[in-house]
């Protein structure tokens, strides 16, 4: 699995944080000019890539930076971006964020065919709460949903509206002594944690396979489980 390239797409990553493993080059699509610069100056997409790591080691982070001071994009900025990994021998492709705008479904849904016909998946929120979101929504893409109910290292299998949905937990890599409902917490790091699975079960998919058939609890999955901050490699 040495090959296998995560692009996360959020606030770039912070390549010296010691939880976020190995980088390679991405692209900043939120600064015009600073392309190359995906340093992260909100701390969100260091903190997804560490659970990231920490669930699938072995996998190589590509950071797409999409957010700069905020945590705010627009379609065309995160349309590039799915381009972008459709280009750039990316496998798995994790997004934090969806909308509820049913105006976004067309570009979305040509993104997905270019993400599909490069080989790649799109993992992304399939809701928040009750309200439905895209691109999660959409046939091809892995929707996620926050579950509390879900072990540190498992994730669930439902039916939602004829589409089959993941759950994990909302919550990022362990911090000893603190509480999770102290940390940073939400759907973004369910999306994480669901990438970082299929990270795990990626080597063993057979070609056509769709990508839920090949993640029904996986041994991999089932023993997979966050490292904490203070243990050894």
């Amino acid at each position: 699995m040495s090959s296998l390239r995560i692009a996360v797409l959020d606030s770039g990553v912070n390549p010296l944080h010691s939880h976020v493993g190995c980088l390679a080059a991405g692209v900043n699509l939120a600064a015009e000019g600073k392309v190359e610069d995906t340093l992260d100056l909100l701390g969100y997409g260091t903190s997804v890539a560490a659970l990231i790591h920490a669930l699938a080691p072995e996998a190589t982070i590509v950071p797409v930076r999409i957010f700069d001071k905020t945590l705010s994009t627009n379609l065309p900025m995160l349309v590039r971006a799915l381009e972008w990994c459709a280009a750039n021998s990316i496998q798995i492709i994790n997004l934090s964020l969806g909308t509820a705008d049913e105006d976004h479904r067309e570009p979305f849904e040509r993104a997905v065919a270019r993400i599909a016909a490069a080989g790649a998946v799109l993992v992304a929120p399939y809701a928040i709460e009750e309200k439905l979101l895209l691109p999660g929504t959409l046939p091809g893409v892995v929707g996620v949903v926050a579950d509390t109910a879900c072990g540190d290292a498992a994730c669930t299998v439902k039916q939602m509206n004829s589409k089959v949905v993941f759950g994990a937990q909302p919550y990022p890599r362990e911090i000893p002594g603190a509480s999770p409902e102290l940390n940073l917490n939400g759907v973004s790091f369910s999306v994480a944690r669901v990438s970082a699975y299929l990270a795990r079960v990626w080597p063993s998919r057979r070609a056509g396979e769709p990508v839920e058939q090949g993640m029904f609890f996986s041994p991999s999955i089932q023993h997979a489980r966050t490292q904490r901050p203070d243990e050894p490699r």
